[in-house]
């Protein structure tokens, strides 16, 4: 059963979210909350396994919020999804540094939401091909980070070969297929990557691979 926590400052967005999720046999809404605070509160009641978490909310935003669990040892389990009506913006791009697995835009039709969940739930990114493109274009003009480039260093030249396939958006039988390698040794390159550079998922690889210059604009 996946164990899921909305946050919205609008009960009309939590309500019909929570209609399409209570559809569901494998689903279970936990909790509701109405601001980044008690999203936070909650999450350490129930430990969901996502939080569908809104971008913009009062007492302490969405960002914060984000931030906050994923600072916390006994959260490491809680994937949070960023909910948001503007697309990669750069509250997004902030929220997926603070460690967010992904984000949705609210108007994502039911079915492409319903799946989205399962995906995180599973542990990975919610990152197209197309919101990667966004990402490599906010990062055309910021400098390197010297320190994230070091530690691409622990990593053997499979496990960043995978990395870089994963922040093109590219899932782990894609990574597998691209590599000629068993879908269960492409995952075991990339959660291998995960642990040596301690990234909470895969979009903190995608962030980290941007960062350190392992994947550049013209490569994707």
């Amino acid at each position: 059963m996946i164990r899921v926590l909305l946050a919205d400052d609008q009960p009309l967005i939590r309500s019909g979210f929570r209609a399409l999720l209570d559809l569901e046999d494998d689903i279970e809404v936990v909790a509701e909350a109405g601001d980044g605070g008690e999203a936070l509160a909650l999450a350490r009641r129930h430990l969901p396994d996502i939080a569908l978490v809104d971008v913009r909310m009062p007492v302490m935003d969405g960002i914060e919020a984000t931030r906050r669990i994923a600072a916390d040892p006994a959260l490491t389990g809680v994937h949070v999804v960023i909910l948001t009506n503007y697309g990669l913006d750069e509250h997004v791009f902030d929220a997926l540094r603070a460690g967010a697995a992904g984000f949705l835009v609210k108007d994502i039709q039911p079915e492409d939401f319903l799946h989205a969940v399962r995906v995180a739930a599973r542990g990975d990114a919610l990152l197209a091909p197309s919101i990667t493109r966004r990402l490599i274009d906010r990062y055309v003009s910021q400098p390197l980070r010297t320190d994230a480039g070091a530690a691409l260093k622990e990593l053997t030249n499979r496990e960043r070969e995978a990395v870089a396939l994963v922040a093109r958006g590219l899932s782990n039988d894609e990574i597998a297929d691209h590599m000629v390698i068993s879908s269960t040794t492409a995952k075991t390159h990339v959660n291998r990557a995960m642990v040596k550079l301690h990234a909470r998922d895969r979009a903190q690889l995608v962030v980290l691979a941007y960062e350190s210059g392992l994947v550049v604009p013209r490569e994707s």
